[in-house]
């Protein structure tokens, strides 16, 4: 009878087994799912690629898969993978191998073997170096994973160096276990990687930002960032994060904004860019601290943590969508506090104006921001944004604010004044838009009347 956690795997490779069975190839499950299965809280499903393994090579595994896969790619062939879909799931099938960096380079030497056992030691950590052969689920563990994962130890299969020296992108991958699995790392790993963070320099910024989002997707990511931070790797792809770490200062004694901002990104729900909104929302601050009379101040932080924010996510290649989003959230993180007199329909049209779709985002961060200790003022904020979102609501209900624009359109401006097109227009539209944030809807006769007084205005100056 097999075990219902691993049905998912039984029914997802089936078919593919018995392909491979019949020629006289072996093929195994490998890695993430395996490890997934076992440990029982995230059990793969039909719909999460698969990673097998083989003795056969790449050739004979293609000729395997034609006329059953509904679509075959050979991008990664020459490093022994081929990748395939059938239905609504994606398999890679590589072959056994041993694979390793040349000092300096990105680009892998690979040689292919016929060993399950060889082939698992060059796998990145123990808890990933178990297969599963198919199709009678036989488990191979011939370096105690599954004892570490019981464990909740993180260890290399061969010493951390050489592991780390085969792909450096495993010594952040290494962060995503410690914090997605809560695994305890030996000390040969934090050793190896303070010792061989800058290793991470030959791996392209494309891998990084992939594992840096896998990162922060996971239910609590802090522990695997404090590793990130403390053993240098962050030093190598994100100098911001340590740069929060600023000094105590026994005087003023502002809190630790580091310890802080990790606290805001666990607080935040599994929102990949609104995590990483998170992360980033006070890389600010060391550039614009400064002490006074009344403490220290952090001026402008949100403005010009926006603009590193740009600069950084550039520098990982993410998306400009993303880029745009996150930066957005970062740059208006502050603007909830800039309303301390209360929720007037003005200021609560400003506030929807100026958040956009990013509204809920922006408003789950406002909430995380608070890790403060003191129960009171922690009430009064709750309080506060609970205001504020009730304000939304009912306001909502009486205006279009989430589609806030004037009440005339440029056309309807030019065809009104008997203008061209021009900068006056734009003008004529902003002035629209003010009444629009002050007033709420006015209807199209007051607004024209309105700006026929501007239009005078405007042509007497």
């Amino acid at each position: 009878m097999i075990p219902e956690r691993f049905q998912p795997l039984v029914e997802a490779t089936a078919e593919l087994a018995r392909r491979f069975e019949a020629a006289g190839r072996r093929l195994y499950v490998v890695g993430g799912p395996v490890r997934d299965a076992f440990a029982g809280d995230s059990a793969p499903s039909g719909k999460k690629d698969l990673d097998l393994t083989t003795e056969a090579h790449p050739d004979e595994v293609e000729q395997l898969v034609k006329g059953w896969a509904d679509a075959v790619w050979l991008q990664g062939k020459r490093f022994g993978t081929v990748g395939l879909r059938k239905g609504d799931q994606d398999y890679e099938i590589t072959t056994h191998r041993a694979e390793v960096y040349v000092p300096d380079s990105r680009k892998p030497e690979v040689s292919f073997g016929d060993s399950i056992e060889v082939d698992l030691s060059r796998r990145d950590f123990t808890v990933n170096a178990m297969a599963l052969r198919l199709p009678d689920l036989e488990l191979v563990d011939p370096y105690d994973g599954l004892a570490d994962l019981a464990a909740r130890r993180l260890r290399t299969p061969l010493p951390a160096e050489v592991s780390f020296g085969d792909d450096p992108l495993r010594m952040l991958r290494a962060a995503r276990l410690i914090a997605g699995f809560g695994l305890e790392p030996v000390p040969e790993i934090p050793a190896a990687v303070k010792a061989m963070h800058d290793r991470l320099s030959i791996v392209s910024a494309e891998r990084i930002r992939d594992e840096l989002d896998k990162l922060v997707s996971v239910d609590k990511p802090s522990p695997g960032l404090w590793f990130i931070v403390e053993t240098g790797l962050a030093d190598e792809f994100l100098p911001e994060l340590p740069g929060l770490a600023l000094e105590q200062d026994p005087i003023h004694r502002h809190k630790d904004v580091l310890a802080h901002t990790l606290a805001v990104v666990d607080k935040t729900g599994p929102d990949r860019l609104l995590r990483l909104a998170a992360l980033l929302h006070d890389i600010g601050k060391p550039r614009t601290r400064a002490f006074g009379s009344g403490g220290v101040t952090f001026h402008h932080h949100e403005v010009v943590g926006a603009r590193m924010t740009r600069d950084r996510l550039t520098a990982l290649r993410y998306p400009q969508d993303e880029i745009q989003i996150v930066t957005k959230l970062v740059e208006l993180h502050l603007r909830f506090h800039t309303y301390r007199l209360g929720w007037t329909d003005r200021a609560v049209r400003r506030y929807v104006r100026d958040a956009g779709p990013l509204l809920d985002r922006l408003n789950e961060l406002t909430r995380s921001d608070c890790t403060t200790r003191n129960a009171a003022r922690a009430r009064a904020l709750e309080r506060r944004m609970d205001e504020l979102e009730a304000r939304i609501t009912e306001l909502a209900e009486e205006e279009e604010l989430q589609a806030l624009r004037p009440e005339l359109d440029g056309v309807k401006v030019m065809e009104h004044l008997g203008v061209p097109p021009g900068p006056i227009v734009g003008r004529a539209l902003d002035f629209l838009m003010e009444l629009r944030l002050d007033e709420g809807p006015l209807g199209e006769d007051e607004a024209c009347r309105r700006l026929d007084e501007w239009w005078k205005g405007q042509s007497s100056g």
